[in-house]
C-alpha cells in the first residue's frame, strides 16, 4: 500500500473537517437553514476577497468567472490590454477572442512578467482600452504578477483591472479595495480547499457601473441580476449546495488561522520548496517573482520532465504537475496551497531525490531535506 499524495497546482486536497461537512444531509437552497449559511459565506467570502463589495458564486469553474467578468463588463469591439505570460493569461485572450474583443498582448516569455511601467505607457497608447487582464499567480509557469503595481497606473484610467485569483485567493494577499482592483476572480480547488465546483466574481464600483454599458450576451453569468438575489441572501439557480457547506468551514479554518497567518504559512512553504530544488542542482522555471502557490521546476537538461512526474506517481503515489501548452516536458510543477503543511513539502522533495535516483540524475541525498529544514527552523 502507497498513501496518496496531492501536491499538484490544483485541485488540491481538501480537510476530513470540510469533507465531513459536505457528507451531512442535502438542504434545500430555498429554506431559511440555507439562507443562514448563505449569511456566513457572504460575510467570509468579504472579508478574504478583502472588499466591502459583495462576492458573487457561480456553480462554475474558475474559467466560468473568467469569462462571467468579460461578458458583464465589455462590448464587441472593445479593446483590451492582456498580460500574456503564461498558459492562464492566454485564456483571457481566448475568451476575449470569442467575443470579439481586440486584445493587445502585453508580453512577457513564460517564467517572466510584465513591469507596471509597460502598461502604463500601453495606456497612454491606447487610451480607449476598456479593461486591463491579467493573473495575479500563473500557476503554469509559477510566477507572482505584481498587482499592485498595475492597479497604481491602472486606477487613474478609464480602463478597469480584472484580476484573476484563481491560484492566490487565500495564498498570497490580494487586498482588492487597499490596491484599487476593480474585478477579481477565483475558485474552490486551490487555496478554498474545496472540491472544484465554485467560482466568484468581486467587483468595484468602477467594475459594476461598466456593467451597465456592457453589450455582451449573458443569461447564467449575468452578475447583475445575481446581485440582486446575493442581497437578499438567496440563489437564483440551484448551487452546488454541498460546495457552498464545505465553504463555510473553510473559511472558519483560514479565519481561525488568520489571513496573514496563512500568507505567511504558504510563503515558508514556498520558499522551503524553492530551498529545496535547488539544493538539488535543479533550476527554478520562475526567473521574475516566485509564486507562493506553486514551484515550478525546469527539467534537467536532456530529460521529458513528463519522466519525472510519471515516476512521482509510479513510485510513490503521489500526484504533481507537468508543463502545459508549450511548456509540456520542459517543466514540472509542485503546488503548495491550500490544506498543505511543511511535512507535506518535505514528503514532496524527499521523493523528488529518489525519483531523480531512480530515472539515473545523480542526487545529493538528503540535501533537499536539509535546505528546506532549515527554512522551517527560521519560523518566520
Amino acid at each position: 500500500m502507497k498513501k496518496y499524495y496531492l501536491m499538484a497546482p490544483g485541485p488540491t486536497p481538501v480537510p476530513s473537517n470540510v469533507l465531513l461537512a459536505m457528507a451531512q444531509p442535502m438542504i434545500h437552497h430555498r429554506t431559511p437553514e440555507y439562507e443562514a449559511l448563505f449569511i456566513e459565506v457572504r460575510a467570509g467570502l468579504k472579508r478574504l476577497f478583502q472588499t466591502s463589495q459583495d462576492v458573487i458564486p457561480f456553480t462554475s469553474s474558475g474559467t466560468g468567472a473568467m469569462e462571467a467578468a468579460v461578458v458583464n463588463t465589455l462590448s464587441s469591439g472593445d479593446t483590451v490590454l492582456v498580460l500574456r505570460a503564461g498558459k492562464f493569461g492566454q485564456r483571457w485572450e481566448e475568451i476575449c477572442a470569442t467575443y470579439g474583443i481586440t486584445v493587445i498582448p502585453l508580453e512577457a516569455p513564460f517564467g517572466e512578467t510584465v513591469a507596471p511601467e509597460a502598461f502604463a505607457r500601453a495606456l497612454r497608447e491606447h487610451p480607449g482600452a476598456k479593461a486591463v487582464l491579467m493573473q495575479h499567480s500563473e500557476s503554469s509557469t509559477g510566477v507572482l504578477h505584481d498587482v499592485k503595481g498595475i492597479a497604481a497606473v491602472t486606477r487613474s484610467t478609464g480602463a478597469i483591472l480584472i484580476v484573476d485569483a484563481v491560484s492566490s485567493l487565500g495564498i498570497a494577499d490580494l487586498p482588492m479595495d487597499a490596491w484599487g482592483i476593480d474585478l477579481v476572480i477565483s475558485g474552490s480547488q486551490k487555496g478554498l480547499m474545496l472540491p472544484p465546483g465554485l467560482g466568484f466574481c468581486a467587483l468595484s464600483e468602477k467594475a459594476w457601473r461598466k456593467t451597465k454599458s456592457s453589450t455582451l450576451p449573458k443569461f447564467y453569468f449575468s452578475l447583475a441580476d445575481e446581485l440582486k438575489y446575493v442581497a437578499k441572501n438567496e440563489v437564483r439557480f440551484t448551487p452546488a449546495v454541498s460546495i457552498v457547506v464545505g465553504l463555510r468551514e473553510a473559511l472558519r479554518m483560514l479565519e481561525a488561522e488568520g489571513l496573514g497567518n496563512v500568507f505567511k504559512r504558504h510563503d515558508r512553504l514556498a520558499r522551503a520548496t524553492r530551498a529545496g530544488v535547488e539544493a538539488l542542482g535543479l533550476e527554478l522555471f520562475a526567473k521574475a517573482a516566485p509564486s507562493p502557490a506553486v514551484t515550478a521546476v525546469a527539467a534537467p537538461k536532456g530529460l521529458d520532465s513528463e519522466q519525472i512526474v510519471a515516476a512521482y506517481s509510479r513510485s510513490f503515489n503521489i500526484t504533481i504537475a507537468g508543463g502545459q501548452g508549450e511548456m509540456k516536458g520542459k517543466l514540472f510543477r509542485l503546488g503548495h496551497m491550500g490544506y498543505v503543511a511543511e511535512f507535506d513539502v518535505i514528503n514532496a522533495l524527499a521523493a523528488l531525490e529518489q525519483v531523480l535516483a531512480e530515472i539515473g540524475q545523480p542526487v545529493d541525498f538528503g540535501a533537499s531535506v536539509r535546505a528546506a529544514q532549515k527554512i522551517f527552523a527560521e519560523k518566520s
